[in-house]
């Protein structure tokens, strides 16, 4: 198994492997279609429907990780084709946009027409550190953001000392796909982005930085922070997030081989959190800027039609410049400037927007197999946890959405076997 994951509702698993991929139902578990078409690094749905985006494995023979393919399983037919001029890491779909992340760009396309829109710079970002909303009115792009997020003239870069790229902040730029301007900066962690994960709506960012002991969850487009959960003392890569289709809990994977899953709506506040500038929801500027149509069976160079910055993160900053520094000090961003928080007036204290300790899981579940990746959602039908594994299996756990606690292990799954074979351990 080379790709694995869940659709945009949880109802639908995809998975790659070095012969094809397929589509397996979760509830009731079954495959309903395989492809045996050669090694599929990525494979990614649109929700339930016969809209499959693919890209090919690396190291693999007649496979392309350059390569992006947009079919229709139905039909058995190829809607596009596209070449891109680095690996593809990552693909994110909604009904309105389509995604595509490379290492150090982001290209975004009108999905009805395949239409290039626009294409994002970033640093380096070889995990493809991104989330698109599922929801086509609320559509919003997160991504860890370049550069740390000014908080007043006084630290503003000088034009002979540019900010540095090289490395990323622990901040997350907000990008609307309707009008394709920077929504807002959200100052998260402290350190680099390792996961990040947005809502059904739209509405609700959750973030986790490379050390994942601290889950966060901001309303958007505000960049108000409303919980603050403690996924453990120990640091660990997080593996996955998501927040089942109601917004009501939040499951996070680790490579502690547990999965917790957070209540939200218990907590709520963030000190001295307020809520930033706000994105626009409305339909697509026409004056906004857009690259040229691209041809579905060809090839396109990466810089055509690309805007890159431009109008992007730093045309957010020089707006926040320009509303002076009574805008500044509303910001989340005190916390992360030590050498101005005590000779600025005005300025709170940085502990004031760490005063609530952050909240302890609900329930919680260890993986009955060790070393394993895993990727978690929370069904929408059913109280159950769902974990697909990287060595290929689908395990299914109970949780009590009452009193919490540990999940128990219901049923398991071979997501590789043909004949779909029932494991199941419930009583």
């Amino acid at each position: 198994m080379l790709f694995a994951n869940f659709n945009q509702d949880f109802t639908c698993i995809s998975v790659g492997t070095r012969k094809g991929y397929s589509i397996t139902n979760c509830d009731p578990f079954g495959r309903v279609f395989t492809e045996n078409d050669g090694a599929r690094g990525i494979v990614e749905m649109l929700f339930c429907t016969s809209l499959i985006a693919l890209v090919g494995a690396a190291d693999q023979p007649q496979s392309s990780p350059r390569k992006l393919q947009i079919v229709n399983t139905k039909r058995h037919s190829m809607i596009c084709e596209l070449l891109f001029p680095s690996s593809i890491l990552a693909v994110k779909l909604n009904r309105k946009t389509l995604v595509v992340v490379l290492e150090t760009e982001i290209y975004i396309y009108d999905i009805s027409n395949m239409r290039l829109m626009h294409v994002i710079e970033t640093t380096a970002n070889p995990e493809a550190v991104c989330a698109l909303s599922p929801s086509q009115d609320s559509s919003y792009l997160a991504y860890p953001s370049p550069v740390p997020s000014p908080t007043a003239p006084l630290t503003q870069p000088t034009p002979a000392q540019p900010p540095s790229t090289s490395q990323q902040s622990g901040d997350v730029i907000l990008f609307s796909t309707r009008t394709l301007t920077v929504a807002n900066v959200i100052q998260a962690h402290k350190s680099p982005i390792s996961f990040i994960s947005i809502n059904s709506t739209g509405t609700l960012l959750a973030t986790a930085s490379d050390k994942g002991t601290v889950i966060r969850v901001w309303s958007i487009p505000g960049a108000e922070k409303l919980y603050q959960f403690r996924r453990g003392t120990r640091e660990a890569k997080i593996y996955s997030m998501n927040f089942n289709m109601m917004s009501t809990l939040l499951a996070v994977s680790s490579a502690h081989d547990t999965v917790h899953i957070f209540k939200l709506g218990s907590q709520r506040g963030g000190g001295s959190s307020s809520s930033g500038a706000s994105g626009s929801g409305s339909n697509l500027d026409g004056g906004a800027k857009a690259g040229p149509p691209v041809s579905p069976s060809g090839s396109f160079d990466s810089r055509e039609g690309s805007q890159g910055m431009e109008g992007g993160y730093e045309g957010f900053i020089d707006d926040k410049k320009k509303k002076g520094v009574s805008h500044s000090l509303r910001r989340r961003s005190l916390k992360l400037t030590k050498n101005i928080t005590s000779s600025v007036g005005g300025y709170l204290p940085t502990t004031i927007t760490e005063m609530w300790e952050p909240s302890r899981d609900f329930a919680f579940l260890k993986l009955p197999t060790s070393g394993s990746r895993c990727i978690v959602a929370l069904s929408g039908t059913m109280p159950h946890v769902m974990v697909i594994s990287s060595d290929g299996y689908f395990y299914s756990y109970n949780i009590d959405l009452e009193n919490g606690g540990e999940c128990s292990l219901m049923k398991q799954y071979s997501l590789l076997d043909s004949d779909e074979g029932d494991s199941s351990l419930a009583d």
